[in-house]
């Protein structure tokens, strides 16, 4: 039987992962997940550990409010609240989208930018300012937060044990950022799902995830692996066109909640 084994959650783009028990989603998934981002006071680009390893080691916390608690060694914690209707709006730029979105205020920045050591804002993406979904996949409404593409993400913890295997060391799963992971499938069985429900929620599997060099990021040193690793092994046996492949990205259709053990069932 396949169950929903463990469910996660970065309400900061590229910051600490939490692990939770049940969550509900909204339109841009997971509520909280990847609401909040970093970015660059002067350009307004994205920040990520891909260029800022020490992320890795930013714990960002959402509250029920849809505020942050921002936590790191060595600094005071900060309470981030909501930004309001009046918050200033700032132009930033994730990947290949430009939008306006609400800034969080002097206080945090000057907190964030201490962490990153350069000139940093945080800023907010509510409901109606979201992102449209990668051109070409799902449907023209699907939309997104401030997550790479798609508003979640599955893998598949057979999938995890095969690529530990292969690499020749238990790899954890946050390496890779996942939203849902569901055991009880053979190893990739979720490359070839098309629709999938769990609990009252139904899925579209719209699109397989790319991987990069943050997957080398050990989630609890933010060191990177001096072997490349799991990123070698997965451009020798998981390579495509667009790159090496782990994991699926997902658009839920509808809204509800979710829990850890909850039955998955493939409907495509």
């Amino acid at each position: 039987m396949l169950r929903l084994s463990a469910l996660y959650r970065y309400p900061l783009k590229s910051g600490k992962g939490e692990t939770l028990q049940q969550v509900g989603l909204d339109k841009l998934g997971l509520d909280g997940d990847r609401r909040w981002m970093l970015v660059d006071e002067a350009s307004g680009r994205f920040l990520t550990q891909r260029a800022v390893a020490q992320m890795s080691q930013l714990s960002a916390l959402w509250n029920a409010s849809g505020g942050l608690t921002l936590t790191a060694a060595g600094h005071s914690p900060i309470d981030v609240a909501l930004p309001g209707r009046e918050a200033e709006l700032r132009g930033v730029t994730i990947w290949h989208d430009t939008l306006r979105v609400p800034d969080a205020g002097d206080e945090v920045a000057a907190w964030v930018s201490e962490f990153i050591g350069k000139p940093t804002r945080l800023v907010h993406v509510p409901l109606d300012r979201a992102r449209m979904t990668q051109a070409g996949y799902g449907k023209d409404d699907d939309q997104v937060a401030f997550a790479d593409g798609f508003p979640l993400l599955l893998i598949g913890q057979a999938s995890l044990e095969d690529l530990s295997q292969k690499v020749g060391r238990s790899l954890e799963m946050l390496r890779f950022r996942p939203n849902l992971v569901i055991e009880g499938s053979q190893a990739f069985a979720e490359d070839g799902w098309k629709r999938i429900r769990i609990g009252d929620i139904e899925f579209r599997v719209v699109k397989p995830c790319s991987r990069c060099i943050l997957t080398t990021i050990d989630p609890q040193t933010g060191l990177r692996s001096e072997d490349r690793e799991p990123l070698a092994t997965l451009q020798k046996y998981r390579a495509e066109e667009d790159g090496a492949m782990f994991g699926q990205n997902l658009v839920n259709d509808g809204n509800g909640r979710l829990e850890v053990g909850m039955p998955v069932t493939i409907l495509e």
